[in-house]
């Protein structure tokens, strides 16, 4: 970011950063903040997990990530003494000593990601330094919250100096629980785009698993990547993709997770269906490549952003989006960058998917390099600028 977008800060802030975990797509951006001359950064971990090998109950087995995501920047773990220790739900984490350790750091702002766990709530009452708030919720598909939830979030974000929306869905959900425009200052959700590049080893990698998948090279591919449950949608696709794919088309479905069994029972023995592994951070590039289109069919709020999409993008794949995956606003521009469809609904994405699949890949290839331009933008940079704004008007 250019220097002058740091002149409004004219000493160097003390950031302290509180996160349940390590995340993959959030380490590169802590390094990055390490480079302003301005800001003193610390992050203070509630968990280990993610780092240290961990089950996961959607994947349905342990795995630590295999990118790096502790070096080069000022980090910290805060004993958890949960008795039930996790992520995934309120009472998992019990961090008492964070107050303390935060104190001995002494900062002026503190970022927060979230307030779902009891030491967020008790950071955001007790509200030791003006307080950021980044997170990504959406209002998309589903009742707007009324009653007694809507008295108890505007409550919460009450407590906050600012926030750090990621995208337009993200904003509006803000707005809707009365936060003022003037505190939204635009942090644009991403991912590491140097890890996302398509090196000749990732493109060698992916010539491979289309051979070992007995794919020509000539076919058009569709690729579903994550965890196979519920809210994703994948059943969705099959069933989708059985009813309207031509031929010389074939699915890739990449992940695990509790829809496998039904998952391989619904695609029978038909041969242009196919299933991959979980796949570590490291193999993804190559996921992504071995895909000439990337489905996200999930409904429901639970998709907040979808940051597989940016991966994909960033290495030129056009996307098809159901309209409630929370980055749809900001990243598909439809007939450009993808096709949009109603969530939920298997004939709005079987005609999807057929005037997709009837494109010609020259076609495919000018809409994915249409993608990759429009990823650009959201990058690190980008959010980094969104949080020294947000720093400049907790000083003024």
């Amino acid at each position: 970011m250019p220097d002058t977008a740091n002149e409004a800060l004219v000493s160097p802030c003390r950031l302290a950063i509180v996160l349940s975990h390590p995340v993959q797509y959030y380490a590169p951006w802590f390094r990055r903040l390490t480079r302003e001359r301005l800001l003193t950064t610390r992050v203070f971990y509630l968990s280990e997990h993610g780092a240290t090998p961990r089950r996961d109950p959607q994947f349905g087995q342990a795995f630590a990530w295999d990118t790096d995501l502790l070096s080069s920047y000022d980090h910290t773990f805060v004993p958890n003494l949960a008795k039930n220790p996790g992520v995934d739900r309120f009472y998992g984490l019990h961090n008492p000593a964070l107050l303390p350790a935060l104190a001995a750091f002494s900062p002026e702002a503190i970022l927060l990601y979230g307030y779902a766990y009891r030491p967020h709530l008790h950071l955001i009452l007790r509200r030791p330094a003006p307080l950021i708030f980044r997170g990504d919720s959406h209002l998309l598909g589903a009742p707007l919250p009324a009653g007694f939830k809507r008295v108890l979030l505007r409550f919460i974000y009450s407590r906050f100096a600012a926030f750090l929306p990621v995208g337009k869905a993200n904003a509006a959900y803000f707005r809707h629980y009365g936060v003022p425009t003037g505190k939204l200052f635009a942090a644009p959700h991403c991912v590491d785009a140097d890890h996302f590049k398509a090196t000749p080893g990732h493109i060698e990698e992916a010539v491979r698993l289309r051979r070992s998948l007995g794919i020509s090279t000539e076919a058009t591919v569709l690729l579903f990547a994550g965890k196979l449950i519920p809210k994703k949608r994948p059943d969705l696709l099959l069933a989708a993709f059985r009813r309207s794919a031509p031929t010389k088309t074939h699915l890739v479905i990449s992940g695990d997770g509790e829809l496998l069994p039904a998952l391989r029972a619904m695609a029978g023995a038909q041969a242009n269906i196919h299933f991959l592994p979980f796949a570590n951070q490291s193999a993804m590039p190559a996921r992504y490549l071995l895909g000439d289109i990337f489905v996200l069919p999930s409904e429901g709020r639970h998709e907040t952003w979808g940051l597989a999409v940016n991966e994909a993008m960033h290495l030129g794949r056009p996307v098809i989006l159901s309209d409630q995956v929370g980055c749809q606003q900001d990243l598909l521009a439809p007939g450009k960058t993808g096709w949009l469809f109603p969530a939920g609904n298997e004939t709005a994405l079987t005609a999807v998917l057929h005037e997709a699949l009837r494109q010609p890949r020259e076609a495919l290839a000018t809409m994915g390099q249409a993608a990759a331009e429009r990823i650009a933008a959201f990058n690190y940079d980008a959010t980094t600028a969104g949080l020294i704004a947000a720093l400049r008007s907790i000083r003024s």
